[in-house]
């Protein structure tokens, strides 16, 4: 039986092209991975291996508090229900189960820093962090001054380590900054944890759950946006272990998304 190792793992990394002092978003589905001598704590550590002491890794958490099917139609959960939700609590919410395991092991790794906005919190490890999940908006979490923005603005990088190319976030920035007409709008509340006890904050952002805009509507366009840049011969392919792996620059795909946005909603 044939077992990766950390090392392994590391040079497939370097092979991929993520280098010392980088900053990653990483999005997994490690069980396309293969067989790991120290599980999904060993591609952590080679990930972190591979951006070494001045990098910085990152992965979406989002928050597994499966309550926003009791909210009304004004974004608010009823009274009977209030007592009963959890409030998000960035030191020890668990991360949504959707998105596999790897956010949820990089949040609890040693070391790691989460970001303040329930739907859609981040967490990072390494040298930078702090910066990276710091002051996250709670209105319009996917904007400049999120996680996902200073990826894009600091030359930051996603991995797709065998994940689905429709299951990229940083997509949901370009959609807050595309001008495009008729941007759905989310408004909800959430229970947050704060040092005073439970607060309940009501958070307004353009709508992630489905299409941005009526114009999209029954598009699989995130597929489409990240295979129409990769068409473009940008980008990086290659295997990590067993499973197919893409690696972007995050600013240049999302100008690339944002043109998409652009030209495909107002077609």
């Amino acid at each position: 039986m044939t077992f990766l190792t950390r090392a392994d793992l590391k040079a497939d990394l370097d092979r991929l092209g993520i280098a010392p002092g980088g900053i990653v978003m990483v999005h997994a589905a490690l069980s396309r991975v293969g067989r790991i001598l120290g599980g999904p704590d060993a591609i952590i550590g080679a990930l972190c291996d591979a951006v070494g002491a001045e990098g910085t890794i990152a992965a979406y958490c989002d928050w597994d508090a499966s309550y926003e099917y009791l909210l009304d139609e004004n974004g608010r959960v009823p009274d009977q229900w209030r007592t009963h939700i959890p409030p998000f609590d960035p030191l020890t919410s668990r991360a949504v189960r959707d998105h596999g395991v790897f956010p949820e092991f990089l949040r609890t790794t040693p070391g790691a820093a989460r970001s303040a906005n329930p739907g859609a919190s981040v967490a990072a490890i390494g040298v930078r962090a702090q910066w990276f999940t710091a002051d996250h908006p709670l209105d319009y979490g996917y904007g400049p001054d999120s996680p996902f923005g200073k990826l894009a603005s600091a030359g930051g990088q996603v991995l797709m380590l065998g994940a689905p190319l429709d299951t990229m976030t940083l997509i949901h920035h370009a959609e807050h900054l595309a001008d495009i007409p008729g941007k759905r709008i989310k408004r909800a509340e959430a229970p947050c944890l704060t040092p005073s006890g439970v607060e309940w904050r009501t958070y307004e952002e353009f709508d992630t759950s489905a299409s941005i805009c009526p114009a999209l509507d029954g598009r699989d366009y995130f597929t489409g946006i990240v295979q129409s840049y990769l068409d473009t011969g940008v980008g990086k392919r290659g295997l990590v272990g067993k499973a197919p792996s893409v690696l972007v620059n995050a600013g240049e795909i999302v100008r690339h998304a944002v043109a998409w946005l652009e030209r495909e909603a107002k077609a």
